[in-house]
């Protein structure tokens, strides 16, 4: 293997390879999938000097420690959390650079749920279908990554000069998801559509990558049939037989069979990647 690589040496609670995912393919039943934070990850990539699109890794929770192979720059963002390079702390949201050898710690989150490490070149796995995305749900790309794993490097850019880096919003305090309801809210009571609008939900310690789970009042179905198998876009809000709402996160089917109440705004689906269990969670309704 080329030294334009690294080895896992902690891979943490889930590290995966993400990029901004593999569009168009949703006919074919694949998810998007990609990064949960796309914005985090574009930013710690223009901070390396890389494409917005190359391939990063996304932490979850407890971050994860890598030795690169060669000297490389890298950047850490999305979830704020210590940095540390052979022991000694690093700036967090801003480009380092790592020695061969040296040992990069990514640690846990202080705040929020999902970080973002840029390295110089990108992570230059295979990409299946048009990106180097780890799908949790369908299983395409690179597995999640493991103690030990090598994985290879991009070319790295010549030195680039300074970035402005707007302000990095932070993990929300409460998670407030604008909703266009439908295509399935004549499916619910007043009453529910009342109670989805005004009520407060928590965010459920069970969601992951496939979507937000919620924890809170019930919907109640004014229609209870069952529902022909539909098609299902990112950022959905469907309603299980439990009657708590879940959102449609990246790695979602692309299929299901329990109705749609509601379809959460994209430009706000990065707050739910970093929404932590017990985060209160509020739809609203826009036209």
């Amino acid at each position: 293997m080329t030294d334009r690589a690294f080895a896992v040496v902690r891979a943490g609670a889930l590290t995966t390879v993400q990029d901004l995912g593999r569009a168009g393919y949703a006919h074919l039943g694949v998810p998007r999938s990609g990064a949960l934070d796309p914005g985090a990850a574009r930013l710690v990539n223009r901070l390396v000097g890389n494409p917005e699109d190359a391939a990063v890794l996304e932490t979850t929770v407890n971050g994860c420690a890598v030795r690169p192979r060669c000297a490389v720059t890298v950047a850490v963002g999305g979830a704020p959390c210590p940095v540390r390079v052979d022991g000694r702390p690093v700036a967090w949201g801003t480009a380092v650079r790592v020695g061969a050898g040296a040992l990069l710690e990514v640690g846990a989150a202080v705040r929020g749920l999902r970080g973002y490490v840029g390295l110089g070149g990108g992570v230059a796995v295979e990409p299946v279908l048009g990106s180097r995305s780890t799908d949790l749900l369908s299983g395409l790309g690179p597995a999640p990554l493991a103690d030990g794993a090598v994985l290879p490097l991009g070319a790295e850019r010549a030195a680039r000069g300074p970035v402005d880096v707007p302000p990095w919003p932070g993990p929300p305090d409460e998670l407030v998801l604008r909703v266009r309801l439908g295509p399935r809210h004549d499916w619910f009571s007043p009453a529910a559509l009342k109670t989805f609008a005004t009520r407060a939900y928590r965010v459920s310690p069970s969601s992951n990558r496939i979507g937000l789970r919620t924890e809170g009042p019930p919907l109640e179905r004014s229609v209870t049939g069952e529902l022909p198998s539909e098609g299902m876009v990112l950022g959905a809000v469907q309603v299980p037989p439990d009657g708590r709402p879940v959102v449609f996160l990246a790695d979602h089917p692309t299929t299901g069979g329990y109705p749609v109440v509601a379809v959460v705004r994209e430009a706000d689906l990065a707050a739910a990647a970093q929404a932590v269990p017990g985060t209160v969670v509020r739809f609203v309704p826009v036209g």
